[in-house]
């Protein structure tokens, strides 16, 4: 198994603000970059693991705080959503843009010469970061789980993405419907952008999630498996 290192940083982003950050990478170094944004509950335990795991995949993985502006270190449990409300409430398109910015130009530096490629992937509020960072950065692949908000205010941008899309839906998700689903793909294909998209028709919203209740192993598994291959396609360090 790929022995990795665990860290922590701190980002400063162009608004003049500070924002945390949990890096991963593999101890014998990589060119291969990947920015893990995170849900609506903080750069937690799931999340740090996720940017691990990507690690012994090859990639230096960062995962900012993206809630830095209203409290750097939250994180909460899964079981009330009211406590994270405040924090979302304070989440704007613009903010994302800055916060991926930042991420982007911190992987251009690590590991002395930096990562040559560089891809994002998202979970939740996380998959809709991903989507804004696309359209706004030289990624050269991006992965977004269950992007909420993608289809209500971001579906302008779709002609602005730089790389290749993957969007991992749960046809169980009662937060994004088919319409939802069938909106960013319509604005994809109308853009003719290179994208992929799976419904996983028997899982809900979160089931990448091993923590959360609503976690599908079948759907987790299967996704890993897709996302591992599209981001070796494109992001070849």
């Amino acid at each position: 198994m790929t022995q990795i290192i665990n860290d922590r940083t701190t980002l400063k982003v162009s608004d003049g603000t500070s924002m945390p950050a949990y890096v991963a990478r593999p101890a014998a170094g990589s060119k291969k970059g990947l920015i893990v944004f995170q849900e609506a509950f903080g750069v937690n335990h799931h999340i740090r693991n996720v940017a691990d795991r990507f690690a012994r995949e090859g990639y230096v993985t960062i995962a900012p705080a993206l809630f830095h502006r209203t409290d750097a270190d939250f994180e909460c449990g899964y079981d009330d959503f009211s406590i994270v409300m405040p924090h979302m409430s304070a989440i704007t398109p613009e903010g994302l843009a800055a916060d991926a910015a930042a991420a982007f130009e911190w992987l251009g530096t690590a590991n002395g010469g930096g990562t040559s490629d560089r891809a994002a992937i998202g979970y939740c509020l996380g998959g809709r970061a991903t989507f804004v960072a696309n359209a706004t950065l030289p990624l050269t692949a991006a992965v977004s789980y269950y992007g909420g908000g993608i289809a209500a205010g971001l579906l302008d941008r779709a002609p602005h993405l730089h790389a290749p899309q993957l969007l991992a839906w749960g046809g169980q998700d009662k937060h994004i419907d088919a319409e939802q689903r069938r909106a960013v793909a319509d604005a994809l294909t109308s853009c003719g952008k290179t994208f992929a998209e799976v419904n996983f028709n028997f899982a809900d919203h979160g089931f990448f999630c091993d923590e959360r209740a609503s976690y599908n192993a079948d759907a987790a598994g299967q996704a890993w498996a897709l996302t591992l291959a599209f981001l070796s396609t494109y992001v070849k360090g």
